[in-house]
This record gives structure tokens, C-alpha cells and sequence, in this order.
């Protein structure tokens, strides 16, 4: 979809991502070796009560959720900005993701190209919000 394709307080919902153990400590092993991500004894010792995926990688599923629902196709250029990003919950093991998108804004910037934001709110399967954040894009018009 292009950029006037969009509207103000347009609402996207995502299929489900089902994220075992062994992609959250994967994950966690190449981009935030943190213990609370690897190491099940000492996260089953911590606040949490086990293993979480990291918040960089509820982001990333967050937006790939997004980006396979094909709303942006060929039409989008490059991300531009992710903003109020928040963690609002633990994601644990076998917690089963879906991604509701609004689109909150949308500005021309010329002739062909404009911004697009939507808000990204990622739950589990027990409809606890998880991520939320504004993610930005140029996109054609």
C-alpha cells in the first residue's frame, strides 16, 4: 500500500508467532547474552521465575509480524525512526506473540515519498500487552 492508501486510526492484526525456548536463547546467544535470556538456573533464581526473550527480539518479531501482513509491499523505502518503545511485560517460553497495528500518523514530505508511523502493540496469547512502540517509514505516496 502507498502512503494515501492509509488512514488515520486504521487497524492491522497479525497472524500468531508461537517462541520456544531454544529461539529465545539463540537469539539472545548472537545479540544480548544476558543470563536472564541463557542461563536457565540463574534466571529461574531471578524476578522473573526463568528464561525471557530479550526485549530486542520481541522488536524484532514485533516487526516481522508486521512486515508479512504485505501493507507495505514494494511501496516502502527505509524505516526512519522507533520511538516510546516500551517492554510492558516478560515474554516466556511457548508464549504465543500477535501484533496489533494502528496507523497514528502520515505525512507528505514530497511529491513521490511521505512518513507513515504506525503504533506496534505485541500481545501474548493470554491478551497481555508485552511491546509497544511507534515505528516510521518512508514509504511512496
Amino acid at each position: 500500500m502507498k502512503l494515501d492508501e492509509f488512514t488515520i486510526g486504521q487497524v492491522f492484526k497479525t497472524k500468531f508467532f508461537k517462541l520456544t525456548k531454544e529461539e529465545i536463547m539463540r537469539f539472545a546467544e548472537e545479540f544480548d547474552p544476558q543470563y536472564m535470556h541463557l542461563d536457565e538456573e540463574k534466571a529461574q533464581q531471578g524476578r522473573f521465575n526463568g528464561i525471557i526473550a530479550s526485549g530486542i527480539h520481541t522488536i524484532a518479531l514485533s516487526f516481522k509480524l508486521w512486515i508479512e501482513e504485505g501493507m507495505y509491499g514494494n511501496d516502502v523505502i527505509a524505516g526512519t525512526e522507533m520511538n516510546n518503545i516500551k517492554f510492558i511485560k516478560p515474554v516466556y517460553p511457548e508464549d504465543e506473540l500477535h501484533t496489533i497495528v494502528e496507523v497514528i500518523d502520515k505525512k507528505t514530505k514530497n511529491n513521490e515519498t511521505g512518513i507513515l508511523t504506525v503504533l506496534l502493540s505485541t500481545y501474548n496469547n493470554k491478551e497481555q500487552k508485552v511491546f509497544e512502540g511507534d515505528l516510521s517509514v518512508l514509504i511512496k505516496k
